[in-house]
Parts: structure tokens; C-alpha cells; sequence
């Protein structure tokens, strides 16, 4: 039994939701997302409240229940409060800054690495070792801050790199520890 799927989703006030078909929209304050959903799963509208059925105890279907309601629950929330990844830069000379609409990280390569930023996100370059991510799609948010966070993954020795904020970097003692 899926526990997550049996939640039920509640809509603010501020946010509506259209079904056509499996094509489903909600539209919010921060903007408007669309994304098509499985037919097995069927989503009931009371209230402004979602909940979702499913057709039998299928071990296939139970996932996509869960997922379901996940998703439209991501939805919901990234138009009415949106989401926020928050990256910081460790190591000697290492540095952030936009440059029109390019994120450009000096990250101690040869060269200087451009990010483009895509339609529907912001990045934020608070101070030169931190970059903030913003946008109403948890899936292209997080997408995008795993892509910076690749060009220097944090290192165990020294902890230089790339990491999120509040993220433990597993630290190694070293060839001199004994």
C-alpha cells in the first residue's frame, strides 16, 4: 500500500488546476507548469483537494501511485512557493560571477566554465563562493545545481570543491595521519 499516494494533495487558494485528459496545468502566483501523467492513475478534484485512485495492488502500479501524487504535489508547491538550491565554492581562488546571462565559475581549470541559464530558473550570485539557484521546477532546479555542482565535486581530503549548503563533505585523514 502506498502511503504517499493515499496523501491527499491540497491546493491553495491562489493556485488552480486543469485536467485535460492526462495533460494536467496548474497555474500559480510564481508562473504555470504542465506535465502528462499516466492514464492508470486517476486524480479526483474536491474541494480543492487531489486525491488519487489506482486500479489494483500491482507492485508497477503502486510506484506510479506514489510517484503520481509526488509529482503534482512538486507542482503545486513550485507555482505557489517555488524552489531554491543553494551551492558554495571551497578552495583557493575559486569563484562565481554572472555575466549577462551566463553563470561563469573559475574553478581552479585552465579555463573558465560557462553555464547558459535556462528559461524558468534564476541564479543568484550572492558573493563570489556562493550561487543561488531559483525556479517553480523542482526537476530543472535540481538539475541544474547537480551540473555545477559536477564541474569540481568536493574532494575528502582537503574539502575543496563544489558542494551544497549543509552539505557533509566525508572528510580522510591523509597519507601522514596515523
Amino acid at each position: 500500500m502506498s502511503r504517499i499516494g493515499n496523501k491527499p494533495v491540497e491546493l491553495p487558494s491562489n493556485v488552480t488546476l486543469d485536467i485535460n485528459g492526462q495533460e494536467v496545468t496548474v497555474k500559480g502566483p510564481k508562473g504555470e507548469l504542465t506535465r502528462t501523467f499516466s492514464p492508470i492513475i486517476k486524480m479526483n478534484v474536491e474541494d480543492n483537494v487531489v486525491t488519487f485512485e489506482r486500479p489494483n495492488d500491482n507492485k508497477d502500479i503502486r510506484a506510479i501511485h506514489g510517484t503520481t501524487r509526488a509529482l503534482l504535489n512538486n507542482m503545486v508547491l513550485g507555482v505557489s512557493e517555488g524552489f531554491t538550491k543553494e551551492l558554495e565554492m571551497v578552495g583557493v581562488g575559486y569563484r562565481a560571477q554572472m555575466s549577462g546571462n551566463k553563470l561563469v565559475l573559475n574553478v581552479g581549470l585552465s579555463h573558465p566554465v560557462e553555464f547558459e541559464v535556462p528559461e524558468g530558473i534564476e541564479i543568484e550570485v550572492p558573493s563570489n563562493t556562493q550561487i543561488k539557484v531559483t525556479g517553480i521546477s523542482k526537476e530543472a532546479v535540481g538539475q541544474l545545481a547537480a551540473e555545477i555542482r559536477s564541474v569540481r565535486l568536493p574532494e575528502p581530503y582537503k574539502g575543496k570543491g563544489i558542494h551544497y549548503v549543509g552539505e557533509h563533505v566525508r572528510r580522510k585523514e591523509g597519507k601522514t595521519g596515523k
